[in-house]
């Protein structure tokens, strides 16, 4: 007897749980010769604030997490990421990519992922110092984590776009709220499920899909985000993210460029992005 496949459901990631957007609404995802390939979920600025709230309740417990915890945790990814490869690249190929380049890109993804699973317990000693001073104190400059980070991730490099931003994001101690490339989704919703069973608590990363012209204003303009990436040349999305980041003096991070395979990326100068200096003075005779 024939029968019917068991067509994948897209869903919304946020706080480790997988649900439809609150809106009901969807949209179409087609191939590069037009046919349908996904519905995919179209969240909506509810879905966006309940990503909010989740990243904002993680994101102490998170930030206080030990850096070899989190390193270890950035490496389970990578693991569940290679075991899952073959799946990533048939993704990739059905949204365009070339057998050789979608494979490329996925083992540069779990590159990625160890590289920066590497710095975890290293960047500290990078950016941090003890300054000297001409008083009776002791002068210790320490980074952290600037909170929660809403990131507009790459629309062309689907996959190692995307890594190449949460990585760095969290491996600091921040929790991230993503919205994943437009017309190329299927590899986002994938490396979701990834997170979901590598150990990463609930909240850390969230992942939306959808219409970046509907959400960029809110994920610039919401007061309890504290930094925001956006990875797109586009001027005017620029200039409008940058106005609406400075009604909180938020932190903003363009990366202009879609070159992602370039080793520029790989650096320890990508996590101080999302880092914020503590300086302490303390006085000498205590």
């Amino acid at each position: 007897m024939s029968r019917l496949d068991i067509n994948k459901t897209y869903k919304l990631y946020i706080g480790g749980k997988f649900p439809r957007t609150e809106s009901g609404r969807y949209y179409a995802v087609n191939n590069s010769k037009g046919n349908l390939i996904a519905n995919m979920c179209l969240a909506s600025r509810k879905d966006f604030r309940n990503a909010v709230v989740a990243a904002r309740k993680a994101q102490t417990t998170w930030a206080n997490t030990t850096a070899l915890i989190k390193g270890q945790i950035l490496y389970r990814i990578a693991e569940m990421l290679e075991g899952r490869k073959e799946q990533f690249i048939a993704e990739l190929i059905m949204q365009g990519e070339t057998a050789k380049a979608a494979r490329t890109e996925v083992d540069a993804s779990i590159d990625r992922l160890v590289y920066y699973a590497g710095w975890s317990d290293k960047y500290q000693q990078l950016f941090s110092a003890v300054n000297p001073v001409s008083s009776s104190h002791f002068n210790f400059s320490c980074v952290e984590p600037v909170g929660v980070v809403s990131i507009i991730a790459s629309e062309n490099k689907s996959l190692l776009g995307l890594i190449s931003v949460i990585a760095p994001a969290i491996v600091s101690g921040n929790t991230v709220i993503v919205l994943a490339s437009e017309s190329k989704p299927l590899a986002a919703i994938s490396l979701s499920e990834v997170i979901n069973s590598s150990d990463v608590p609930g909240g850390v990363v969230n992942i939306l899909t959808g219409k970046k012209d509907e959400l960029y204003s809110h994920m610039a303009s919401h007061m309890d985000v504290n930094s925001i990436i956006y990875c797109g040349s586009d001027t005017n999305t620029i200039k409008s993210i940058s106005e609406l980041a400075s009604n909180n003096i938020k932190r903003t991070i363009f990366y202009k460029k879609d070159d992602w395979a370039n080793k520029l990326y790989e650096s320890p100068y990508l996590i101080e992005k999302t880092l914020e200096v503590k300086t302490t003075w303390h006085p000498t005779d205590i």
